[in-house]
């Protein structure tokens, strides 16, 4: 390679260097991020203050086993940073997480708070992402039939099948699913990821195992969002079929599913892509309870067993988790809203 086009070669990375970093999409992103960083303090303090009503604390339960000596109580309780104000308590585990990246040690498991909510976090976004696939591929072509089906029998079954399901909080159907599974015994395994014999499979009935261990739980995850799309994507595509470019584009004889598919749901799908972030919060809430029923090993299982054990650390970094997470999916939905709709300004969104 000569002088000249090496040049000519690093040039042209600068260019296009330059043309990422100085984009509207680039910018963007960089701006969200950090407003992210101070949403998550501000969200981080909130949590602690609140944490902080909740009377007693994690050792209230060791006080009352009496072969545990009150000094040896007093030892753990300068080890948690118990014996501190609350505030101080707070800037010192802040402090560790900016200078170390370490969000504490768990009371109840000894152990690392991050390598718990890391060993957790997999198995809730698999949970949560195969709901939200689930959801959206069945809610938004029910919602396109029940849209072009208006008043008719099928528009109406649908509607009572999307109130119905919307009626139904998760723990319900959780129950639900429970009790369908004790009669239809053994054909849905319920409690845990994975069967007894998982070690002993093959890397393609492991992956089964697991799926099929998931059917239940997503279910009962997947319902009521499902109702609730499939109601949206109706309202919305029912909105854009009366618009007048939709009437003249009928006018000049364009195939009935080119008016709609094309033309229509193409307006119609922003409103949901917006929805996008908010659904991925929603499922990781309903999550928890779900895991719970369900034994699923994830993060809502973890954060309900540290609220009930008090266990301050991994309350907090399972709530700054579920902040990055619900940031994370807004911020995906913008990025789609831009692809789905390039006359969109991401600055101005």
């Amino acid at each position: 390679m000569t002088a000249t086009t090496s040049k000519s070669f690093w040039e042209s990375g600068k260019d296009s260097f330059l043309r990422v970093v100085t984009s509207e999409t680039f910018l963007y992103i960089v701006k969200r991020l950090l407003q992210a960083l101070l949403t998550i303090l501000l969200a981080s303090i909130v949590s602690f203050t609140i944490i902080q009503f909740a009377p007693g604390d994690y050792l209230d339960t060791l006080r009352q086993n009496p072969k545990i000596s009150p000094e040896r109580i007093q030892e753990l309780k300068e080890q948690f940073g118990l014996d501190k104000p609350w505030h101080i308590q707070y800037f010192l585990w802040l402090w560790r997480i900016i200078s170390q990246g370490d969000f504490g040690t768990s009371f109840f498991y000894q152990r690392s708070v991050a390598s718990l909510i890391w060993e957790r976090v997999p198995a809730t976004l698999l949970l949560a992402i195969a709901s939200l696939i689930c959801t959206w591929a069945i809610a938004i072509p029910l919602g396109i039939i029940a849209a072009v089906k208006q008043n008719q029998a099928i528009d109406r079954i649908l509607q009572v099948i999307s109130y119905a399901g919307q009626g139904f909080p998760s723990f319900i159907t959780a129950l639900l699913l429970l009790i369908f599974a004790q009669i239809t015994t053994p054909l849905f395994p319920v409690g845990g990821m994975t069967s007894i014999y998982h070690a002993q499979l093959s890397p393609l009935g492991k992956i089964i195992d697991i799926l099929w261990h998931m059917i239940l739980p997503t279910i009962a995850l997947s319902i009521t969002s499902f109702a609730g799309l499939q109601r949206i994507t109706r309202g919305e595509l029912l909105d854009v079929l009366r618009q007048d470019y939709i009437q003249t584009a009928r006018a000049k004889g364009l195939p009935e599913n080119r008016v709609i598919y094309v033309h229509a749901l193409r307006n119609a799908i922003n409103p949901l892509i917006t929805l996008l972030g908010f659904e991925l919060a929603g499922l990781l809430s309903g999550a928890f309870i779900t895991e719970f029923f369900f034994n699923w090993p994830g993060l809502g299982k973890l954060t309900l067993q540290a609220v009930s054990a008090q266990d301050l650390y991994v309350l907090m970094a399972s709530l700054i988790m579920g902040a990055v997470l619900l940031i994370i999916g807004n911020l995906v939905a913008d990025l789609l809203l831009k692809i789905a709709d390039p006359r969109i300004t991401l600055g101005k969104s």
